[in-house]
């Protein structure tokens, strides 16, 4: 089928454009400026979307799905529904949280039979696209270049306990048998950077210190700027010794929180080594003066590394608009209520809730992240083309799949947004549709709402007006046809 998308502002790699958007099959056939609109194109069905904008699809490189084994947390269902409700068309699923973890191409053949089968009579669960990242940890060197061949877009690596005790931490000595095997793949390697010396010597100091584990505070204590530091520094060391052998590998720092780390980023880029680095929503928007007053717990707003000052989160937003950040991903880790410690009946009996050290750590963002950036975007006069090209085409050429997705061009996927700039709502739960409706962002005024969302070409969402009740009106318009995709040349 043909038909076309028309707005006012379709946001393309050439800028912001009056343009009519054709689609033939999933894929964009044509892109046409309306002010010169080809006769022969006019009887094709058209939505006009007027001035709502048309955004490339977003894609999340860092989401935990959790399924198989911890489908009560997340599963594909659900995940892949908050997303297109998000904006979202493509999700990389990251290799832990699940059982069994991503670490061997058995348990990546597990989880590609989750996705693509657990819908109804064993079609997609998924509403969106996806596809998945290996695990490099504790001596599964050997197991990295058969997860390559078996398709994984990557691999992920933790130099710090992780929370879950089946992905195992990776050490230098660790990596450095594990850095030939990624090479040779050519994939990059995603390290959350943090180092445990640092973490432990804080947490030592502030028990023994009797800290309020109730407090924010206490917990930014206990997650130091310098555990990011040492850790940077130390992959970054890494990757002059493999250029130097002429083994270089493409290194991207996950979910970078303290911006004393910029530095050393800019130089290692300036420097020529092949480095990537993401921040996420939360950085970017909230601040540890406010997390203790978040009137929706405070321990929601726990995550791995903290967020920090209102200081650092402007120098974040700075380094991506000079480039020394690269991309924006959610880092979507959703949990059941209880594991955020956040009241009495949550903990066990003699357990004081609220403990930022008892609970768990992630942010469920995907339902939101978009709104939450436009908001911070408005505030510093950026551009819906910058906000596309940190959420879309950037995450698209990390995960190797920019021939097809990350941008609204001739050729690629009919992956579509019809965002609405001028939105201003408060978030509430019915707008959340991962599995547990929890999120430090309720009753928040944010700017910017999804309208509708297209996978190649076809409307998988919808959100409505309000009803008379004042009940959010979401439609998902289509059964799930979300499949897997394998990586690209580009």
């Amino acid at each position: 089928m043909v038909h076309a998308l028309r707005s006012r502002r379709v946001i393309t790699p050439h800028g912001e454009q009056d343009a009519t958007v054709v689609i033939e099959d999933g894929i964009i056939t044509a892109i046409h400026t309306n002010s010169h609109l080809e006769t022969r194109i006019s009887n094709l069905p058209t939505v006009d979307l007027g001035s709502l904008a048309l955004l490339p699809g977003l894609i999340d490189v860092h989401t935990h799905i959790n399924e198989p084994g911890r489908t009560e947390w997340e599963g594909f269902a659900t995940a892949t529904r908050a997303a297109a409700a998000g904006g979202f068309t493509t999700l990389i699923d990251m290799p832990l949280n699940c059982l069994p973890e991503t670490t061997n191409v058995a348990a990546l053949e597990l989880k590609r039979e989750a996705a693509a089968t657990g819908g109804p009579n064993g079609s997609s669960q998924c509403m969106i696209d996806y596809a998945f990242w290996g695990g490099a940890v504790h001596n599964n060197q050997r197991d990295l270049e058969p997860l390559a061949l078996a398709g994984v877009a990557g691999f992920k690596s933790f130099l710090i306990y992780p929370g879950c005790d089946g992905f195992t931490a990776i050490d230098r000595a660790n990596l450095v048998r594990a850095l030939p095997h990624i090479a040779r793949t050519g994939l990059p390697l995603l390290v959350h950077a943090e180092l445990d010396p640092n973490i432990n010597a804080a947490v030592a100091h502030l028990n023994a210190a009797g800290a309020d584990w109730t407090d924010y505070s206490t917990y930014l204590a206990s997650r130091p700027d310098e555990a990011e530091l040492d850790a940077i520094e130390m992959l970054l060391d890494l990757s002059r010794e493999a250029l130097d052998r002429g083994q270089p590998f493409q290194l991207h720092i996950v979910h970078l929180s303290t911006a004393k780390a910029l530095p050393l980023l800019a130089a290692a880029k300036r420097e020529g080594l092949p480095l990537t680095v993401e921040t996420c929503p939360h950085f970017l928007h909230l601040t540890a003066e406010t997390i203790d007053a978040n009137p929706n717990g405070p321990t929601l707003c726990k995550c791995a590394p903290a967020i920090r000052s209102a200081a650092n989160r402007e120098q974040l937003w700075q380094a991506l608009m000079d480039g020394t950040i690269d991309l924006i991903a959610t880092d979507h880790s959703p949990c059941p209520p209880h594991m955020k410690r956040m009241h009495p009946d949550h903990v066990q009996p003699g357990e004081q809730p609220g403990r930022f050290d008892l609970a768990w750590g992630g942010i469920p963002s995907l339902s939101t992240a978009i709104s939450v950036l436009w908001t911070e975007c408005i505030r510093r006069e950026l551009t819906l083309a910058q906000l596309a090209h940190w959420t879309s085409t950037a995450p698209a050429r990390l995960a190797g799949l920019s021939s097809r997705i990350g941008s609204i061009e001739v050729g690629k996927y009919a992956n579509l947004v019809a965002f609405d700039p001028e939105a201003k709502f408060t978030l509430s739960e019915d707008m959340l549709h991962y599995r547990h409706k929890i999120s430090p962002y309720l009753g928040e005024t944010l700017r910017g709402r999804v309208r509708s969302t297209w996978l190649r070409g076809q409307q998988v969402f919808r959100r409505a007006a309000m009803d008379n009740s004042g009940t959010n009106t979401d439609e998902f318009l289509v059964s799930p046809q979300g499949r897997e995709l394998q990586l690209s040349s580009s």
